[in-house]
């Protein structure tokens, strides 16, 4: 074989071994549906840097926020299935389902499901000055006193607002829900005694509670937390409940296989570093990086799951 020949084949089989993800030049982009700063973008940006390494790739972050993470979404479930668009996506991903009349988009079919990055748990909190003080005290007082006491919510449908309406649904009690633009605000006014309580994550919380600004009824994991064992889990006294906010990686639908075991091998290879774990859990999160089909086999439970809270909740979207 001559020398030209040699070099062309032995071009060719190396585009053939690695697939489109090196046959392009450009980088390949993760479209995040919040704004920047907030924890989806943080997970993604986290996640981007040795995923990038692990595919010899260069791996960039682009954020357009809106409609509940829906505006992304749509971007990525009309992008070629090549794994140069992804998307980094959270528990609204499986809310939205139900919450929207109708979406530009199939939340399973038009998604090839990558791995789950992260889960993080949300914690209900009060101010120090609410009667009761445990999980048992609120809903008793809830049940004599219906509708005078509050949930502050940073938004309609987001998992911290239907966490809510699960405690609501499952405990038999009537709290109203005031809603903000934001969690920010909606944690001012818990601050300040404006509105009694919400569910807040616990990354946004904890420097409140250990400041003793606020005060901890329960945690939404199915389980007490390591950092903070004194608080119950809500399921201690409503056996079954669990409302945890989740990050995930998908893909357009439709990508073969191969490419998405590569792409999911590479980013669970990434969760796994000691570097990667440690900024995942310095959110409040906890590391996941499950397989393709045990994340789809999730996110189905999920969209089950979440349309009987919406049900209950009556929530429609801004």
């Amino acid at each position: 074989m001559k020398r030209r020949d040699l070099v062309r084949a032995s071009a060719l089989l190396l585009a053939t071994a690695t697939g489109p993800l090196r046959a392009q030049a450009a980088p390949i982009r993760i479209l995040v549906g919040a704004p920047a700063g907030g924890t989806t973008d943080t997970m993604a940006r986290t996640l981007a840097i040795e995923l990038g390494k692990n595919l010899g790739r260069a791996v960039v972050v682009e954020n357009r926020p809106g409609a509940g993470g829906n505006i992304a979404a749509e971007a990525v479930a009309k992008s070629p299935p090549d794994g140069t668009t992804l998307l980094m996506s959270f528990t609204s991903h499986a809310i939205n389902a139900s919450l929207y009349p109708s979406l530009p988009f199939d939340p399973e079919r038009d998604f090839t499901p990558l791995t789950m990055v992260s889960t993080s748990p949300a914690m209900l909190v009060a101010h120090p000055s609410m009667p009761a003080s445990t999980l048992k005290e609120l809903i008793a007082l809830a049940k004599a006193r219906p509708g005078k006491l509050n949930f502050a919510i940073g938004a309609i449908g987001s998992s911290v607002h239907l966490a809510g309406d699960a405690f609501k649904m499952m405990s038999g009690t009537y709290i109203v829900n005031i809603p903000y633009r934001g969690t920010a605000p909606a944690m001012q006014d818990v601050l300040a005694g404006q509105v009694e309580m919400m569910f807040a994550n616990v990354g946004n919380a904890q420097a409140y509670l250990r400041a003793g600004r606020l005060k901890a009824l329960g945690v939404t994991s199915p389980k007490r937390l390591a950092a903070f064992p004194d608080v119950p889990a809500i399921a201690e006294v409503l056996p079954g409940y669990e409302t945890n906010a989740w990050f995930g990686l998908f893909g357009p639908g439709h990508m073969s296989p191969e490419l998405a075991r590569r792409i999911s091998d590479s980013a669970r290879q990434a969760i796994a570093t000691p570097e990667l774990r440690r900024r995942i859990e310095a959110e409040g999160a906890t590391p996941v990086g499950n397989s393709p089909d045990e994340f789809a086999r999730f996110v189905h439970a999920e969209i089950q799951r979440w349309a009987k809270v919406v049900k209950f909740s009556g929530a429609r979207p801004e």
